[in-house]
């Protein structure tokens, strides 16, 4: 009969530990590609002035937006500049496209 020790307890704890998170992060990958995309007619998307091409913005009717700003360098963006859409920490649940913008855009750090 073999004995367990704490320490091989504990070990096998922090591993496991470790590993979790990765393999959360591995099987969220593919869900993130299918999230669907967010309606502009969504009562949210609206009441944030959400559109899906920044270069339609009403500056008049906005008047923090600026020219360069666009969901791909916007902080809640939650892919890579260069993909063409990805989800946002704002509209939990749906995709934006990269060249959107809403009321709640802020610079993305280090950009």
């Amino acid at each position: 009969m073999q004995k367990i020790t704490r320490r091989s307890i504990v070990k096998g704890g922090l591993i496991a530990g470790a590993l979790v998170p990765a393999f959360g992060l591995v099987g969220n990958a593919p869900a993130a590609a299918a999230l669907p995309a967010l309606d502009p007619n969504d009562p949210t998307a609206k009441a944030l002035g959400f559109v899906t091409d920044a270069t339609k913005v009403v500056a008049s009717a906005n008047p923090t937006y600026k020219p360069t700003q666009k969901c791909s360098t916007c902080a809640q963006y939650q892919g890579k500049a260069t993909d063409a859409t990805a989800g946002c920490n704002i509209f939990a649940g749906h995709s934006v496209p990269a060249a959107g913008w809403c009321k709640v855009w802020a610079q993305k750090p280090g950009a």
